[in-house]
């Protein structure tokens, strides 16, 4: 029997947990050869703290946890008695496993995310900011254009009365 991608619900915030209390599981029921890999899946993002960039990990799909494995009543038991465990996907019963294209699709865009972090904060045309970094810090804008895939923002700051428009990264500024 091959091999397929399943999505199993845990607790909130115990998918880690879950991840730890399966491996183990697995490894002492000698079952390893019917697991592949197990993933909680996540995604790098940049904030600011104290004035510093920081990269982080949020969790994509929260309180699920995605499981490779062959699928069967042995399998199926070992998996449901891990604590922090509340059930497969599916309906009813039946598991159902991932399509290979939405496999992909969430590997592909976890490792997106590895190579270029995403900014936290998004803005809208009009919104009233504050600049927190940079030359213009302290100053008060409005924002006039966004760039969501440079992480950019033109803010149109108020310089000796005059409106002049700043490009600034996401990350340094704030909303009012």
């Amino acid at each position: 029997m091959a091999k397929r991608w399943y999505v199993i619900h845990t607790y909130s915030g115990h998918e880690n947990k879950v991840k730890t209390n399966l491996e183990k599981a697995i490894h002492s029921a000698a079952l390893d050869e019917h697991f592949g890999q197990i993933l909680v899946a996540t995604e790098d993002f940049v904030e600011m703290k104290d004035g510093k960039r920081k990269t982080s990990k949020r969790k994509t799909f929260p309180s699920y946890v995605m499981i490779e494995m062959e699928l069967n009543n042995e399998t199926r038991h070992l998996v449901q008695n891990v604590p922090g465990v509340t059930r497969f996907i599916g309906s009813g019963q039946n598991a159902v496993s991932l399509k290979e294209s939405e496999v992909r699709r969430i590997l592909g865009q976890m490792e997106a995310t590895k190579s270029k972090p995403t900014p936290t904060v998004s803005f809208r045309v009009g919104d009233h900011v504050r600049v927190v970094d940079g030359p213009f810090s302290a100053f008060n804008g409005v924002v006039d254009e966004v760039n969501g895939e440079r992480g950019k923002v033109k803010v149109m700051v108020s310089i000796f009365g005059r409106a002049t428009p700043v490009e600034l990264d996401f990350l340094q500024v704030q909303p009012v």
